[in-house]
């Protein structure tokens, strides 16, 4: 537990995550999101990445030890709420991350499984994901993955209909997670459709899907948003429903923004913009 105790006062989130040069990601887009929501905002960087709208070009993780340092640092200090968990791309980084939330005894934990980036580069070594199914699907109080990655969890193909969803969320139960959303926006048709699955059953949580190239980021900021209702004291279902709210209108500003010359970022701010 960190040295100040939760009680009245300005409620605060940490990510643990990759840095996108970009802004559009990882722990700028978390930090946005954070901000936002009216959440202060602590990091803790697992890797660096060379990267923009059009891609990734470099990765350099953090050591290990500066990573268990980093978060030494945060949750000692600070009266940490909620935990986002993003980019960790190395078994070290994992065993690291899993043993620091551990030695603070972190709560409301949000795990992004982040696998593979909006332009196609891979984030997470083959190795890494055994090790985030053992160490920290124990520690999340809620695992987000979108469908390529639910696929790649469960070793089943791309799911194609909410009845796969509900599947695969089910499957990563049993795989030790406490609950699971299963993001649908990489899928079809009118709405976007993300699949909750715990112990108390299963709920649906839909809106419009949104036509636009301009979603680079967007399952950060979900997550994010998540663990920002979790620091603000909110239910779990509650704070999935106000995430997916807040990112529904991110996704429809997002073509405000003239942002790079690949898939843009969505607007984080859309609710203060006066274009």
């Amino acid at each position: 537990m960190s040295a100040k105790e939760d009680g009245p006062g300005t409620p605060i989130a940490a990510t643990i995550a990759g840095s996108d040069s970009g802004g559009g990601a990882g722990i700028q887009a978390d930090l946005k999101t954070f901000a936002a929501l009216g959440v202060y905002g602590a990091s803790v960087i697992t890797a660096l990445t060379a990267q923009n709208t059009r891609g990734v070009t470099a990765i350099h993780d953090a050591p290990a030890a500066f990573i268990g340092q980093q978060i030494d640092s945060v949750y000692s200090d600070l009266a940490v709420a909620a935990t986002k968990i993003g980019m960790l791309s190395r078994v070290e980084t994992v065993v690291a991350v899993a043993q620091g939330l551990r030695r603070w005894q972190t709560r409301r934990i949000v795990l992004d499984p982040v696998m593979i980036a909006t332009s196609g580069a891979k984030l997470l070594l083959p190795d890494a994901v055994a090790a985030i199914r053992a160490e920290l699907f124990p520690l999340a109080d809620l695992v987000t993955p979108n469908l390529p990655e639910a696929a790649a969890l469960t070793g089943e193909g791309l799911a194609g209909d909410e009845a796969a969803m509900l599947r695969q969320g089910e499957m990563l139960l049993r795989q030790g997670a406490r609950a699971v959303l299963v993001k649908g926006g990489h899928g079809g048709g009118p709405e976007s459709v993300d699949i909750l699955v715990d112990a108390a059953g299963m709920r649906r949580f839909a809106a419009p899907r949104i036509a636009t190239a301009n979603t680079h980021g967007t399952g950060c900021t979900l997550s994010s948003a998540i663990a920002a209702g979790f620091a603000k004291g909110l239910g779990l279902d509650t704070a999935i429903s106000q995430a997916k709210t807040y990112l529904t209108g991110a996704i429809a500003a997002a073509d405000r923004l003239r942002i790079g010359s690949g898939p843009g970022p969505v607007d984080h701010f859309h609710a203060f913009s006066r274009r």
